[in-house]
């Protein structure tokens, strides 16, 4: 098996979002051409998302989280939950989809085939996408404009770096400092994609994720595993996040995405992966540098017995971000992630701002072997996608976490019970019987609603869901 590729972490407690809360970048600006004046964005490069606003002060989320889990604690005895299906995974996959899949975000997302629901004078949809499985989705709404195979359960390659990310970047502040181990760089595959990392060197937690997110560097994957207690530890834990994200196509075998036996995602799964990783700051931040200086290896001078450590350039392997000889930077391009394998294939989910709306794409697999060709796809899908929103019907939406159990439903939308196919979430409606002889049920009436409206607040404050365009 070969794994190819074309060639300010922080705690992460903020979870703002991409142009969820305002403009992926200031109006009429996409990429800025001096750097941001932080280490590891070089002026001439390509930084950050520059238009997300500052969150709520943190006294107030504080306040009502705590004032809510108050309430919770004395009011509720058992937590609200649905069980989720665990994966069952196949070693290979399939040539063809499966006639019954996942229907998890909606019906018509289980079929197999394209689906989309035309409106008149809607553009119809781009004829030479090869891939075996797609999906185009409004990341503010969470609506899927249209999709092919959208639970098709398929080798992820390095985009399984996504869920790795979401999963681990809240650990470790960006300037915790590591020195690398040689076990912490045993067992990767043959043909590894790789930043450079070398052992007994020391690396910020801010140059390991520039690794994974730039050149996909199994390397820093491993080492970050490494810190986060293993790679057995990380994967249980993706595992475990994908479950509470309702990917459940999703199964992890390795945290970096290199082929393995069970290991499988689908495009609408890391559609969902990608969605929540953007409400992280840090996560926007690396997903969208274009390059940057990575440390290099200590050397000493053989006359002056002086040491040095000469940084060198990495560019991220986005080709929608960073441009290739065939094929320009998107515009509005703002990530996410690629990857490409010997079973996956090339696959890679991006996402753009046009115009004040935002759309992810997901591509996995193209038929076509054309150089670049996963991101000519999505980039064609992504030019569909922005003519044709307002004029399709939705086929399906991304769902919110299953923790996300008090969001407020969509205008017009009907709340549907969690975790059943094409609904999103509803309020938890708590219920009491009141007493002929006390006032005890107006009391826990009174105490149920207040517990949902504090419990709101503190909710919508700290995550909202389902994602709403302003």
């Amino acid at each position: 098996m070969t794994q190819l590729h074309t060639p300010k972490a922080s705690r992460n407690q903020e979870r703002g979002r991409v142009s969820f809360m305002g403009p992926v970048s200031p109006s009429g600006v996409r990429f800025q051409e001096a750097g941001d004046g932080r280490a590891g964005s070089p002026a001439g490069v390509a930084g950050t998302f520059w238009g997300v606003p500052a969150p709520m002060k943190r006294t107030v989320r504080r306040s009502l989280t705590v004032t809510a889990a108050t309430l919770a604690t004395a009011a509720l005895t058992a937590p609200f939950a649905v069980a989720a299906p665990s994966p069952s995974p196949s070693p290979t996959p399939s040539v063809t989809p499966p006639a019954k899949m996942s229907t998890v975000g909606g019906a018509r997302l289980g079929l197999p085939g394209t689906q989309a629901d035309l409106a008149n004078g809607a553009p119809v949809l781009p004829k030479d996408v090869t891939a075996r499985s797609w999906i185009v989705a409004d990341a503010e709404s969470g609506e899927v404009l249209a999709a092919h195979n959208a639970h098709w359960r398929l080798p992820p390659a390095s985009t399984m770096k996504m869920l790795f990310a979401d999963t681990v970047l809240p650990r470790f502040p960006k300037t915790t400092q590591h020195k690398v181990t040689p076990a912490e760089l045993a067992g990767m595959g043959a043909g590894s994609s790789l930043v450079g990392i070398k052992e007994g060197e020391t690396y910020s937690v801010h140059d390991l994720w520039l690794g994974v997110f730039l050149r996909s560097g199994n390397d820093a994957v491993r080492v970050l595993s490494a810190m986060n207690g293993g790679v057995r530890a990380t994967v249980d834990e993706m595992n475990s996040h994908a479950e509470e994200l309702q990917a459940l196509d999703t199964h992890v075998v390795s945290p970096d995405g290199y082929d393995a036996p069970g290991q499988v995602s689908s495009a609408y799964d890391l559609t969902l992966i990608a969605r929540s990783g953007l409400q992280k700051k840090d996560f926007r931040e690396y997903a969208s540098t274009v390059r940057a200086k990575f440390p290099g290896q200590t050397k000493k001078d053989a006359k002056t017995g002086k040491t040095s450590r000469t940084p060198f350039e990495i560019q991220n392997t986005n080709r929608l971000l960073s441009g290739d000889y065939d094929i320009a930077q998107y515009p509005g391009i703002a990530g996410v992630k690629n990857g490409n394998t010997t079973n996956a294939g090339a696959t890679f989910t991006g996402v753009a701002e046009r115009a004040g709306r935002v759309l992810l794409v997901t591509v996995m697999n193209p038929a076509k072997e054309a150089h670049n060709e996963v991101y000519k796809e999505t980039a064609a899908l992504f030019d569909w996608g922005f003519q044709a929103a307002g004029k399709v019907r939705p086929i399906g939406e991304l769902v919110p976490p299953k923790n996300a159990t008090l969001s407020t439903p969509r205008p017009g939308s009907t709340p549907t019970p969690e975790g059943q196919a094409g609904g999103g979430t509803s309020p938890i409606a708590a219920k009491s019987t009141p007493s002929s002889t006390s006032g005890i049920g107006t009391a826990l009436a009174i105490t149920a609603a207040a517990l949902l409206t504090l419990a709101g607040g503190a909710f919508l404050v700290n995550r909202k869901w389902p994602l709403r365009r302003r």
